[in-house]
């Protein structure tokens, strides 16, 4: 038997230290806030999107950063079967729009307590309100690691310790120092799933605006490097929603002043089509000012900034619009621009991109290739994914697999 301790109470956490008890090992669960699971709390808006009810396939088409590393741990728990595993504790679940998978109940607490329970079940002590220190090694092993309340032996440790997104739960990036202490390169973290922030100014004219079944597209150096469909939210500081936080997390990587947004208002039809239909409406409102007639085809407030940029007068009479403004209105309908200033800070950012470089990690088992006995399990590795569960899936299958090794 093999004592562990595992850092971190997130869901990489209380996932490794339950399967590393189910495993036969004593194992011992340290987090320094004063309860587990806190950043699950805030997942989901509050409802905790635990997972994303895909096969293996689809869920590496989701992965964004080193996604072969994650065979291995999503093999040894799918989505499937983790729901199988949170059910039978008793916890019911439900599947909603892209399959992402929620508590029944639409509690985040629900699945905190699950978790709670599972260890219970198993033996796991958990202590709270702890901070560990530091992880001591000797000749090239772990033996044990160093708190406020002095030292605990162990012959294996987890890290679990997150990212440094949403510092407030507890993720201040201990674990990336904890790991180059004992040899670990650290990959440079930046923010993933985060707001856009716009060099333009129009964006403060229609805060607050959604924007369903639109395509929103990244290029740099005219190359398109992200492009998908769904929906998008104008703020107080440029672009947010799913569409938008999928694509800070392919942008982080480039210079995002260099990148150009583009967002298409009507991706089902091809320009022929909107030309055609265009037409058809300014010949039955002819009488009518553009303005009015384009409120039929966009959103209330997003009329007056969508004429601004294609420099018409929205007084003038249907009737009166040229071919070449009409071609203007089309063009502007399937490639909308926007200018980029930059990403959100990484304190708003929902993931932490970048952390414990995965190629000194086993991805068969999740311990270092540099320190014996020593493991790694969800965002403090340098992995991650669009959103819809897919990263607190990554948090309970490398947590798992780190647990049962």
């Amino acid at each position: 038997m093999k004592k562990t301790i595992v850092i971190g109470g997130g869901p990489a956490g209380m996932m490794a230290a339950y399967s590393s008890a189910k495993s036969g090992n004593p194992t011992v669960l340290i987090e320094k806030n004063s309860k587990l699971g806190k950043k699950l709390y805030i997942t989901g808006k509050g409802r905790c999107n635990l997972t994303n009810d895909t096969d293996l396939n689809g869920f590496m088409e989701n992965v964004v950063v080193n996604p072969k590393f994650l065979y291995g741990s999503l093999s040894a728990l799918l989505p499937s079967d983790l729901m199988d595993l949170f059910e039978s504790y008793g916890l019911s679940l439900k599947v909603e729009r892209g399959k992402r998978v929620f508590p029944l109940s639409d509690k985040a607490s629900d699945v905190t307590k699950t978790l709670e329970k599972m260890m219970k079940s198993v033996g796991v002590e958990v202590l709270l309100d702890r901070s560990v220190l530091s992880i001591d090694v000797q000749d090239g092993r772990v033996v044990g690691v160093q708190t406020e309340d002095g030292k605990f032996d162990c012959d294996k440790v987890i890290v679990c310790t997150g990212g440094v997104s949403y510092s407030a739960t507890g993720s201040t990036g201990d674990g990336y120092k904890f790991a180059s202490k004992v040899g670990h390169n650290i990959v440079p973290p930046k923010p993933s799933l985060v707001g856009i922030e716009l060099a333009d100014s129009f964006y403060s004219t229609v805060q607050g605006l959604s924007l369903k079944n639109v395509t929103l597209t990244a290029k740099f150096n005219n190359k398109t490097v992200f492009s998908e469909f769904g929906e998008a939210l104008f703020t107080h500081f440029g672009i947010s929603g799913p569409i938008a936080l999928s694509c800070s997390s392919v942008i982080n990587k480039y210079d995002c002043k260099q990148i150009e947004l583009s967002l298409d208002f009507k991706p089902a039809l091809t320009k022929e089509v909107l030309d055609l239909r265009i037409q058809r409406e300014f010949k039955d409102e002819n009488r009518k000012t553009l303005f009015s007639v384009m409120r039929s085809l966009l959103p209330k407030n997003m009329v007056e900034v969508f004429l601004k940029k294609a420099s018409l007068n929205g007084n003038k009479n249907c009737s009166q619009i040229t071919l070449q403004e009409r071609e203007r209105i089309v063009n502007l309908f399937k490639d909308f621009k926007m200018r980029v200033k930059g990403l959100r800070p990484i304190d708003e950012a929902i993931v932490t991109s970048g952390g414990v470089n995965v190629k000194e990690v086993n991805p068969k088992t999740m311990e270092s290739k540099i320190v014996g006995g020593l493991y790694f399990a969800g965002e403090v590795l340098d992995v991650d994914a669009y959103t819809g569960g897919f990263n607190v899936q990554i948090a309970f299958s490398t947590g798992y697999l780190a647990g049962i090794n």
